[in-house]
């Protein structure tokens, strides 16, 4: 912690497991932040500050401190959320020394539709425009989209006095989804998200649904950025599916001139492929999913395997799929040492190399 972090907060979570919680707070967030773990306490440290958690009995101990009030509130935040998303049906308490008193959401802007695109058969730009857009200039690339019950005037979430966020319901509930800022254009004010439209019919898609059907003057908020910063390394392996084509894409985009970048995209066809412009020196590998054999399962674990075991210690490796696919890259990974997020006494002397690993419809609620 520098000397800048002068905001200060402290909670007290009270729940039956609190190791389990304590566990999964790691796991989460080690793609997120720096965390160190011994035994009962752990330190998360990112851009936005620190929190430090220390288990006692059926109790979690909570530390945030941060460089500015902002920061501090929405540290709270996302814990906040994460551990009552953990926690499921499970009894959780969550008190802090000051309790949350804010009743609007600094970081959320109202955006508007002013055209839409296809991309490809199962890609759908949705173009919004902001008033301020600065805060998406060099931002993170993923943000919270809110959109509103058609027709209706939008009611935008609030807080409980837990740090939580305080969703509408009944009529003004609002569907929410996570999806990768595409492009920003400053000059126009605008920004580009691409929804995929998938194909399961059993598979439930109001985000696709909002993107097929938007028109221009249709109104969503946009809570963030958050989370999803750029890879700081001299080469990227990227691995991922459509849902991850839009972040990519974005990385290829704004890598500098001459990062060397390898990816490795599992696609539908030939027809769902999209130049991807870089300055790098771009290696991308399509693979094609219509052309496997009936039944075939776990081409793209099976080819990022293959990719990570010719890669060197500096190598940069961007993972996201499908949970599966996550489950199979992941202890890979881990075998190799190739975490740096992940740190423990019993991995100090161990060269590591960078990593970041998702799922793009996991949440991501900022780092």
């Amino acid at each position: 912690m520098s000397e800048g972090q002068e905001f200060k907060l402290s909670g007290i979570a009270m729940l039956a497991n609190a190791g389990r919680m304590l566990d999964d707070i790691c796991e989460h967030f080690v793609e997120h932040a720096d965390v160190s773990r011994e035994a009962e306490f752990a330190l998360f440290t990112s851009k936005h500050g620190t929190a430090s958690i220390r288990m006692a009995e059926k109790k979690l101990l909570i530390e945030l401190a941060c460089p500015s009030e902002h920061a501090l509130q929405e540290s709270r935040t996302s814990l906040a959320e994460h551990m009552f998303y953990f926690a499921g049906n499970d009894s959780l308490e969550l008190t802090w020394s000051t309790p949350e008193t804010r009743t609007a959401v600094p970081n959320l802007h109202e955006a508007t539709v002013v055209g839409a695109e296809d991309v490809t058969p199962l890609m759908r730009r949705v173009k919004f425009r902001c008033s301020n857009i600065a805060p998406f200039i060099d931002g993170d690339m993923h943000v919270r989209v809110l959109i509103p019950p058609k027709g209706r005037k939008p009611v935008w979430p609030s807080y409980r006095t837990d740090g939580r966020l305080l969703w509408p319901e009944g009529d003004d509930k609002l569907v929410v989804r996570i999806y990768t800022i595409r492009t920003v254009d400053a000059e126009r004010g605008e920004l580009w998200i691409d929804f995929f439209q998938h194909t399961s019919l059993d598979e439930k898609t109001p985000g696709g649904d909002f993107a097929r059907d938007a028109e221009a003057g249709d109104v969503v908020g946009l809570i963030g950025p958050g989370s999803g910063s750029l890879p700081q390394a001299r080469t990227i392996l990227m691995i991922g599916d459509e849902s991850a084509l839009p972040a990519i894409a974005r990385i290829a985009a704004e890598v500098p001139a001459g990062t060397n970048i390898k990816a490795i995209i599992e696609v539908l066809d030939a027809a769902e492929e999209q130049p991807l412009p870089t300055a790098g020196n771009l290696d991308v590998r399509w693979l094609h999913r219509r052309s496997y054999p009936a039944g075939t399962t776990g081409v793209l674990a099976s080819e990022a395997e293959k990719a990570i075991a010719s890669i060197d210690a500096e190598t940069f490796v961007w993972a996201a799929c499908e949970k599966q696919d996550v489950r199979s890259i992941r202890p890979l990974l881990k075998r190799r040492q190739h975490d740096r997020r992940l740190k423990g006494t019993s991995k100090n002397s161990m060269p590591l190399g960078p990593v970041r690993v998702c799922c793009p419809d996991g949440m991501i609620l900022g780092d």
